[in-house]
């Protein structure tokens, strides 16, 4: 088949560029044609509340990668579309993540479907977002009208698409591994690279920090006395997307400075690995959440998890094999955190993480996505 992804990849940076790429991948590895559109403006600066939208690494030279699609310039809009129209692609798969992007890539996909010829599908991480804003709905209804079928990566968003009344062709299937960043490394190759003590034990928070991600929880978790007299500290790895006063000011009122190990920025691809294999848990305290690529990683990367039991997260880790589920509670997190340590059951759950990682492929994201579109 002829492909077309429309969504972040390179230069763009982060897990939905990283996800594209590879995914693309999958389909050249299944003998297709593929073609990634991306952003030549995805958000504007004032929207944007990270450092950069940017990636500084070298960009995939394996990998077609089209520079085209600006979010908030309609032009931009009805020449992609209409190219593509005139390009005949068998398979067009939209990212859909935001209702802020409803707009150019549904005017994109009524555009394509012109042609009669091409079939036009999304992979929807969010129809309901985690950080409500007015005018969602209608902007997300008119993506999601223009699509002739969808993949969801957790259960939570194909009911939410069912809730809005789309009944066009859906599947969920689970987020497949991220598997692209690298081969495992021992634990004491990546505590040396970083630079961190090996008598100490790590957690590790990973990823954009935002409220949703419960951040706040785990800082409030791990002030607790029986954690404060382990040999552990808490790795903060990720760049901060709103302000970093409230979390510091927990840090300050509990007495954490000395157990947190921060890296608050972007964490470059080729430094995924380190803060990985150098963690004995993973930790996604999540309020909301739909589905995680971060749970993903640390499956390729053979780490337990702990989840919070909020949207699609716990689908993914089935609780006292690969780790944790617990409520979204301090208490809760600090009690799992306390039995890992004094029952010792990192071993125990690396095994059950290397059972489950088999279930997780490329190639059976690239069949759905086939076959809702029918």
């Amino acid at each position: 088949m002829k492909v077309v992804i429309i969504g972040p990849a390179y230069p763009l940076r982060g897990g939905l560029a990283t996800y594209n790429e590879r995914l693309a991948r999958a389909f050249q590895e299944a003998g297709d044609e593929v073609r990634i559109v991306t952003f030549s403006l995805q958000y504007p600066d004032f929207l944007f509340p990270g450092q950069t939208q940017f990636s500084t690494e070298a960009g995939p030279n394996d990998l077609n990668i089209e520079v085209s699609l600006n979010s908030v310039n309609p032009l931009s809009w009805y020449q992609v579309g209409n190219r593509l129209r005139r390009e005949r692609p068998d398979l067009v798969i939209f990212r859909f993540w935001l209702p802020f992007m409803g707009p150019a890539l549904g005017t994109v996909a009524r555009l394509v479907r012109r042609n009669r010829h091409t079939r036009v599908v999304a992979i929807t991480d969010n129809v309901i977002p985690h950080e409500k804003r007015p005018g969602d709905r209608p902007l997300t209804r008119y993506f999601l009208a223009a699509c002739q079928g969808f993949v969801t990566m957790s259960r939570a968003v194909l009911a939410d698409l069912r809730r809005l009344h789309f009944k066009q062709p859906a599947l969920y299937r689970p987020h497949p591994l991220y598997d692209n960043f690298g081969p495992l490394k021992s634990k004491t190759e990546a505590l040396h690279a970083l630079g961190l003590d090996p008598q100490v034990g790590y957690l590790l928070f990973f990823g954009f920090i935002r409220a949703y991600k419960g951040l706040d929880i785990l800082l409030q978790a791990f002030a607790d006395e029986r954690l404060a007299k382990l040999p552990v500290k808490l790795i903060i790895a990720g760049e901060y997307y709103e302000d970093a006063a409230p979390y510091e000011e927990l840090i300050r009122q509990h007495q954490l400075e000395s157990r947190i190990v921060r890296a608050t920025d972007f964490i470059p691809n080729e430094k995924v690995v380190d803060y990985f294999c150098a963690a004995d848990m993973v930790v996604q305290p999540y309020k909301n959440a739909t589905q995680s690529g971060v749970s993903q990683i640390a499956y390729h990367f053979s780490r337990p998890m702990l989840v919070t039991d909020v949207g699609g997260l716990a689908e993914l880790i089935p609780n006292g094999e690969v780790g944790y589920v617990v409520p979204p509670t301090p208490k809760a997190i600090a009690d799992a955190l306390v039995d890992f340590y004094e029952q010792d059951r990192e071993q125990e759950f690396t095994a059950g993480v290397w059972a489950k990682k088999k279930e997780f492929s490329w190639e059976v994201m690239v069949k759905a996505l086939k076959e809702v579109a029918g």
